[in-house]
Parts: structure tokens; C-alpha cells; sequence
């Protein structure tokens, strides 16, 4: 009779609380929910997020042998839109990652709340395009990224400094407000076209409130401690490379270190070339760059 009732409760809900609740009656456990496979050691693990409920899914590529390896986290990028959010595949950044274990890094891609498998609120909603709090939404998305780190960072195969952070478009704008963290546990982020409302109305090179956004990338800049590098692609449509510029201006007005860098044009849309082998193999010089002077001080 309990699951008849149970039955006909779910059957009531609205489809889109269905796609972002939590499993009933589910244990919160974080940690290794795989083995490990192919490619990279490739395994899922659940990690910390903001609902103390719901553990958020995470994929977690690494080097052959124990450690402890450098810790790089990959920030996703994002949509306003929920049915989007819902449907959302698992992230993986499968070639991104794959420069990265190569270098001897662990590799933690982490689903954000509202998104995909994990579910849950949208904790970073920057609310409406007119009047757009992305300062907002860069630091609730910057908290999501931290206890994931945080939590890796526990770990017996990871080193407890010199981690790095990788943003890409949402999520690099979530990196951006990292920067104000400790540089000896973060000691560099790379944002890969950072922003928040591009594509306003799904229309390329229309972003909602520019000048809102600029105005948050220079609060962001306030009090940076660690370097960024900041890379977006000729032909990026979400954030072109002359409003990236002028992003990169307002955060370095604010205080912050930027290594600004524009990429050439790849595909028909180049937001999302550091998804792809090729987008990857194209800015692996600017990655090395903004890696190697941080591997000079590895012990």
C-alpha cells in the first residue's frame, strides 16, 4: 500500500520537479561510486554540493600510480534554461582532461546542482536578463566549485596545494570568483570564454545587460590573490573576443591578474572548441603557459 501511494504521489508532481528532486529516501554518501575504466582510470565519484542532500555527480580522471598527483577541477558551463539544465549530459571534457592527466594532474569534472543527474536548485540563477545579478551567480557558483575542490583535496592521492581551476563560460565565470582564494591551495585559474548571459534570447552576440556584467567583473577582480588566464576563441558568438577584452579590462581595473589571450577561430561557433580534441590541441601553448610557471615551484 506504501508504494501505491508513493506511486500515485509521483504521479501528481510536475515534470520538472521530478527532473530536479533528489531520490527519495536516498543516503547522501560521498566518494569513489565506480571502479575505475577507461579512459585515464575514468570513474564516477559524488562529491559535496550546497543542499546538504544531494551529493553532486563527478567524474574523476588521473595518472597511472598513487600520487599524490597536482588537483585540476573543470567548472562546466551553464543555461538559464531548466529543461536544458535537466537534460543535460554528464560533463566530461574528455580532451581537456586527457592534456591534464598528461601532466601528471587528477582531474575532477563536477556536475553542479541543477543540472543533469544531480537535480536539485539552481542555486546559481542569475535571475532575470534586465536586471541580472551575476556577481550573484558567479560566487554561488564559485562555492560549488570550492567543495568539490575542498573535498579532493582530502584525498590521499592529491596534493593539498598547487591545485588549479579550468572554467568554461559559466562555469569559468565561477573560476573568476575563486580568484580571491588562497594561492597555495589554487594557484591558478583559467577561464575559457567567462561570462554569464550570452546568446540573450537565443540570439548569437546578444548578451543580456552588458554592462552589468562588466560592472560584476570588476567587483569580482576585487581582492584576487591568484592569476588568471583568460582565453576566448575569434569566433566566439556567446562572448566575442572585443567584449572578452573589455571583461578582462573590468576585472584588472577591480585588482585582478589577467593573462589575456585571444584564440584563433575554429568551427562554425568557437565557445565550444574546449570541448573538442582539436579546440584543445589549438590553445595547448596558452595551457602550458599558464601551467608551467606554477610547475617551476613544485617541490
Amino acid at each position: 500500500m506504501r508504494l501505491l501511494n508513493t506511486l500515485a504521489l509521483l504521479l501528481l508532481l510536475p515534470p520538472l520537479v521530478l527532473l530536479t528532486a533528489p531520490p527519495l529516501c536516498a543516503q547522501v554518501t560521498f566518494g569513489s561510486s565506480g571502479e575505475e575504466g577507461e579512459p585515464f582510470r575514468r570513474q564516477q565519484w559524488r562529491v559535496p554540493s550546497l543542499d546538504t542532500g544531494i551529493a553532486a555527480h563527478a567524474l574523476l580522471f588521473r595518472p597511472v600510480g598513487a600520487g599524490p598527483f597536482r588537483l585540476a577541477v573543470i567548472a562546466h558551463a551553464s543555461t538559464q534554461n531548466v529543461l536544458r539544465r535537466a537534460q543535460m549530459p554528464q560533463p566530461e571534457y574528455r580532451a581537456l582532461a586527457a592534456f591534464l592527466v598528461a601532466r601528471g594532474f587528477a582531474v575532477l569534472v563536477p556536475e553542479r546542482l541543477g543540472h543533469g543527474a544531480t537535480g536539485g536548485r539552481y542555486v546559481e540563477d542569475q535571475r532575470g536578463c534586465d536586471e541580472a545579478e551575476y556577481a550573484h551567480a558567479g560566487r554561488a557558483t564559485a562555492e560549488e566549485i570550492s567543495l568539490a575542490l575542498d573535498y579532493l583535496l582530502k584525498q590521499d592521492f592529491v596534493r593539498k596545494d598547487a591545485a588549479v581551476v579550468l572554467g568554461h563560460s559559466a562555469g569559468g565565470w565561477g573560476a573568476l570568483a575563486l580568484a580571491n582564494a588562497d594561492p597555495k591551495v589554487i594557484s591558478g585559474i583559467i577561464a575559457f570564454a567567462p561570462g554569464r548571459g550570452g546568446h540573450a534570447n537565443d540570439e548569437p552576440n546578444r548578451i543580456c545587460a552588458p554592462h552589468t556584467l562588466l560592472a560584476a567583473a570588476a567587483e569580482l577582480g576585487k581582492a584576487s590573490h591568484i592569476p588568471v588566464t583568460w582565453l576566448v576563441a575569434a569566433n566566439d558568438s556567446y562572448f566575442s573576443a572585443a567584449f572578452s577584452q573589455g571583461l578582462a579590462d573590468a576585472f584588472r581595473g577591480g585588482g585582478g591578474k589577467v593573462d589575456f589571450r585571444t584564440l584563433p577561430a575554429m568551427g562554425s561557433e568557437g565557445h565550444w572548441m574546449i570541448e573538442l580534441d582539436a579546440g584543445v590541441k589549438a590553445a595547448s601553448g596558452e595551457f602550458d603557459r599558464a601551467l608551467r610557471p606554477v610547475t617551476r615551484k613544485r617541490p
